[in-house]
């Protein structure tokens, strides 16, 4: 693609001898190790230094061009205002803006972005249409599923994706929009069709350092700058503020708040949720598999999302009542009568709400194995303590993914917000399988923090690792009929 149509409508700070009219990028790279032959390099980082070693290896390979945000002491450079926002929107132009021919539906929040992002793509998949999803637990459309690098990928690998799925028919994607996604402006240059905001609080604050300037990113995503239409949470403190200066038109859902979008007589138990939807004046009797409030939340989000697309009340009873459970999030498996519950919780508010939801849904006693990630925001692991021993009969403190942090530091910072007895297993399979042992039946055991993840990250290596998979081995372990010797056991 010549690079005035890769560049079209970025504003050029300084060209040092490029002649965008003659000059063509074969691909575009935003790595100066993996550049290839006439490529074009996108620098972004906004350290000078690195900067120019970044260019001079990207030329040494064969780039065509350099864009960055300096004056590069090379030739063939060009200096714009912002380099982030010129590689997204390069990509989108690059990859045919395919993104502009898809109905694009996005999610943002602290909590919930995943299973919201699947509720409404199998609401719409069940009404008839072509569906992509992009998120945490991977790629998926027309029958194709790929891991995904991040829980909202880099430019390049999202417009690429978006051609692909428009080539194979696909009509909407629903894609997770992370905060990081949005300051570092992955996502620019996509028109959303709607936007949904599902709640802000604690996470992250490694990278953000403040609540305010994380609470900001997520609400900067609900303007006019990125979406055309929003879904909001009313009985969301940070979600609220955007009702009142609003530049998009918005649509609320709620339980305890005015909202558009609400329901009532609530039923929830281990077998699923029951509840009926009034989804902006129209009513909706939902029993769906999903379990707790804060799926109720979900629930009422997807229908908001799904109604401004046309569906009608049977249809979004349709779509919601036959939902497969989402991997990951508040999976029950029944352990010959004890209740094991996977779910990804990993921010304070999250594990409070598989929590709560287990202590209200259980007869018996709850359990909670859980660890922290390492290099990630430690203020919140003294709060995940204090809520783990506060709503959990028992407590086993765990490794999460500890990446280069020591592992028993992570778990010494949970216990700083702990005053109860408890548990530490630093071996997350052994932890699981003495929680398990404890439990008895009708109890809960809730393993949180890893979800659907297929790997743990300790030290620079992803070693192979899954929750089902530990869980399923315990109960092999612990199987009588699998212990016997062949001789005795025919299988008869």
């Amino acid at each position: 693609m010549l690079l005035k149509e890769l560049l079209k409508d970025t504003k050029i700070v300084q060209n040092n001898d490029v002649d965008i009219e003659k000059i063509e990028a074969k691909n575009l790279s935003r790595d100066s190790r993996k550049t290839g032959h006439g490529d074009a390099f996108f620098c972004l980082t906004d350290d000078y230094d690195k900067a120019c070693q970044r260019c001079k290896q990207a030329f040494e390979n064969g780039a065509s061009v350099v864009v960055s945000d300096f004056s590069m002491p090379f030739e063939r450079t060009l200096k714009v205002d912002d380099c982030r926002d010129v590689f997204a929107r390069a990509c989108a132009n690059f990859y045919e803006r395919a993104c502009d021919r898809l109905k694009m539906i996005g999610i943002t929040g602290t909590n919930g972005k995943t299973t919201t992002s699947h509720v409404i793509a199998q609401m719409l998949k069940r009404n008839g249409k072509k569906v992509g999803v992009v998120g945490t637990n991977g790629v998926y459309f027309s029958g194709r599923r790929f891991d995904c690098p991040l829980t909202t990928p880099d430019a390049d690998f999202l417009h690429k994706t978006f051609l692909e799925m428009k080539n194979a028919g696909v009509e909407f994607v629903v894609m997770e929009v992370s905060a990081h996604a949005i300051d570092q402006k992955r996502i620019n240059g996509i028109n959303f069709d709607v936007g949904v905001l599902t709640n802000v609080t604690q996470d992250h604050l490694d990278y953000f350092k403040t609540f305010d300037v994380y609470e900001k990113t997520k609400l900067d995503f609900l303007t006019k700058k990125h979406c055309r239409f929003g879904v909001v949470c009313a009985d969301d403190k940070s979600a609220r503020k955007l009702l009142e200066n609003a530049d998009i038109p918005l649509v609320t859902y709620g339980l305890f708040s005015p909202a558009d979008v609400f329901a009532v007589d609530v039923d929830c138990s281990l077998n699923g949720s029951h509840f009926v939807g009034n989804v902006c004046d129209e009513l909706v009797e939902i029993k769906t598999n999903l379990i707790g409030q804060y799926n109720v939340y979900n629930c009422l989000a997807s229908l908001a999302v799904c109604q401004h697309f046309g569906l009608d009340s049977m249809a979004l009873a349709r779509g919601l009542n036959f939902i497969s459970p989402v991997e990951g999030r508040f999976n029950v498996i029944n352990l010959t009568g004890k209740y094991i519950v996977i779910d990804f919780a990993h921010s304070p508010d999250s594990l409070k709400n598989v929590l709560k939801t287990a202590r209200i849904l259980s007869d018996g006693r709850v359990f909670v194995v859980f660890g922290c990630g390492g290099n990630r925001d430690k203020t919140k692991r003294p709060l995940m303590g204090e809520i783990a021993e506060k709503f959990a009969d028992f407590v086993c403190l765990t490794d999460d993914n500890p990446r280069m942090e020591n592992s028993l530091n992570i778990i010494g910072d949970i216990e700083l917000g702990m005053r109860k007895a408890h548990m530490v297993e630093p071996d997350r399979k052994t932890a699981i399988k003495k929680m398990i042992d404890l439990a008895k039946p009708g109890d809960i055991v809730l393993i949180a923090g890893k979800g659907a993840e297929k790997y743990q990250e300790i030290g620079t290596e992803k070693r192979p690792y899954n929750d089902f998979e530990t869980v399923y081995e315990i109960f092999q372990e612990s199987n009588p009929i699998r212990n016997r010797k062949g001789r005795d056991y025919d299988g008869c």
